[in-house]
């Protein structure tokens, strides 16, 4: 049983987790709107949403919730596909009923049935997306959202007639501000002083000093400066009032469009394995050692969907940069992050005008570092060190993400695992070996400990292979299950072809109930074992 926890017992350290996870969840709350092809607002409220109702409806401590890098794919997709925003937010919102549902249904142990490869292969593919995505506003050029232009579609007979024109759509101003982010980025990552600055993330850092450089540029006329085409744009409230107005909902009129409920199942498979994994995560991370109920989690997440989609957010899910943030920074229970999305709400309603001075080429440079991290080199090398059955469902998946789609992506990889296991399974249904002994060679069929109707061709070859006056000895000793068509096939062998082709056939620990013991004695099987204790 989970142990009850009062919310306000360690507020003195739960809420500087809270206020740290809130400065690195603003820039990326920004960013991955900015990414996604959706209001900067949306990825706030999701922020706000992921904190306070998800907080606290979870029951994981340490895990914060929020719109996560990892769907950033699938949100550009299903924005294009429907036609609108409104009609997205209609699948957001389904995609929470899903996740309710999956809930109830005790799927909690969804992510289990998915591949290390195949995950990461998505996920490297997801980051390949980004760093793709971003480098239009690293440079400046903020117009491809229009849905008309983009930097990555030119006309020209060939590449070299197109780089006058590209370069002609860098923003000088961009290039400066996202080189500087960049290395105050990768600085704030290597320096270990300035990582334990737990105050003050790299990312807050870059997004201040990104804020400072376009003021700068723009206060001493300078033709770096940046237009507010190349700002983030938040609506601004000037009384209670307009806060109702900013709120863009759902439009239930596209309910019965079957692209609409494709991508609400999209989300909601996606968002909860990734939600699973990040669970699991973070409570490995958790100094108490606390269990998180992963069927709870869903429908706290199922439930946050909704709301966020209802209310114009982004989907949510669990996220692991913000969740280790949290746990480093020293918090005790889920107040921190219940802090950190009211930490949110008053900013965006507060602030509003200071945050819509961030350039875009700020957060640009936030999404290129998750983006690279993402689809770091090092998993390549790490997964051709494993071996080629850990290796091609990594690549597979990588490449059908970026070139089809994510589900597509992971179903073609997931399709190629499952090959890969299969043709596992056909090698290790036994061990083969042939030794010589004093009074001639013995074959050894050493079976494996389940031999499924899977490994019955390749056993059928092995023992099709046999030649003429051998002894062969077939092992079952460590074998738990044998597939009924597999004891037929040994049978068969035993009582009809070894007769015919004068071979000996020695059948060692099989149950009972397979009807395989032997029943004759082979003085050829005691020889060679007293020879190997001699030898």
């Amino acid at each position: 049983m989970t142990k009850k926890n009062n919310l306000f017992a360690n507020f003195k350290s739960d809420f500087p987790s809270g206020l740290v996870v809130f400065l690195v969840a603003l820039p990326l709350c920004l960013g991955i709107a900015l990414a996604s092809g959706a209001p900067p607002l949306s990825g706030v409220i999701a922020g706000v949403v992921g904190g306070i109702v998800i907080g606290s409806l979870s029951n994981s401590h340490i895990s914060v919730s929020g719109p996560a890098a990892g769907l950033i794919a699938i949100v550009l997709t299903a924005i294009a596909t429907l036609g609108s925003f409104e009609a997205f937010l209609l699948a957001v919102f389904l995609s929470g009923v899903i996740q309710l549902a999956l809930g109830f249904l005790r799927a909690g142990s969804i992510s289990n049935y998915i591949p290390a490869n195949v995950i990461e292969g998505m996920l490297a593919g997801i980051g390949v997306i980004i760093i793709i995505k971003q480098m239009e506003h690293a440079v400046g050029y903020d117009k491809s959202y229009d849905g008309n232009e983009s930097l990555f579609r030119l006309d020209g007979g060939n590449p070299f007639s197109d780089i006058p024109d590209i370069l002609q759509r860098f923003e000088g101003g961009a290039v400066i501000i996202t080189i500087i982010s960049l290395l105050i980025l990768i600085v704030w990552e290597r320096v270990p002083a300035l990582k334990k600055l737990k105050l003050l993330p790299g990312a807050l850092v870059a997004v201040i000093v990104g804020i400072l450089l376009n003021e700068i540029f723009t206060r001493t006329g300078s033709h770096f400066a940046l237009g507010t085409e190349h700002l983030v744009t938040l609506p601004v409230p000037e009384s209670f009032s307009d806060i109702a107005g900013f709120i863009i909902t759902p439009d239930f009129s596209v309910i019965a469009n079957p692209d609409v409920w494709i991508s609400a199942a999209t989300i909601a498979v996606v968002a909860s394995v990734e939600t699973l994994l990040c669970i699991e995560a973070s409570d490995r991370m958790d100094v108490q050692k606390r269990y998180t109920d992963t069927n709870r989690e869903l429908k706290a997440q199922g439930i946050g969907n909704m709301v966020s989609g209802f209310i114009g957010g982004l989907p949510i899910t669990s996220v692991v940069v913000r969740s280790s943030a949290n746990a480093s920074s020293g918090a005790k229970t889920k107040m921190s992050a219940v802090i950190h999305g009211f930490l949110l709400l008053i900013c965006v309603l507060a602030i509003p005008f200071v945050l819509n001075k961030i350039p875009f080429a700020t957060l640009a440079a936030v999404l290129l570092l998750i983006g690279y991290k993402l689809a770091n080199p090092a998993k390549l090398k790490l997964f051709w060190k494993k071996g080629k059955y850990q290796l091609v469902p990594f690549v597979a998946t990588l490449i059908a993400v970026v070139a089809i789609d994510l589900l597509k992506g992971v179903a073609i990889g997931m399709a190629i695992s499952i090959i890969f296991i299969l043709k596992g399974n056909l090698k290790r249904a036994y061990h083969f070996r042939k030794e010589q002994y004093e009074e001639g060679d013995i074959i050894h069929i050493d079976l494996a400990q389940e031999v499924s109707f899977l490994n019955k061709a390749a056993i059928k070859s092995t023992l099709n292979d046999i030649p003429q006056n051998s002894k062969v000895v077939i092992n079952a000793s460590e074998t738990e299950y044998i597939a009924h068509d597999v004891q037929d096939l040994i049978k068969e062998f035993k009582n009809i072809r070894a007769k015919e082709n004068n071979i000996k056939v020695q059948l060692v620990g099989f149950k009972d109930a397979y009807e395989l013991d032997d029943t004759t004695e082979h003085v050829f099987f005691e020889h060679a074992k007293r020879n190997n204790k001699n030898n």
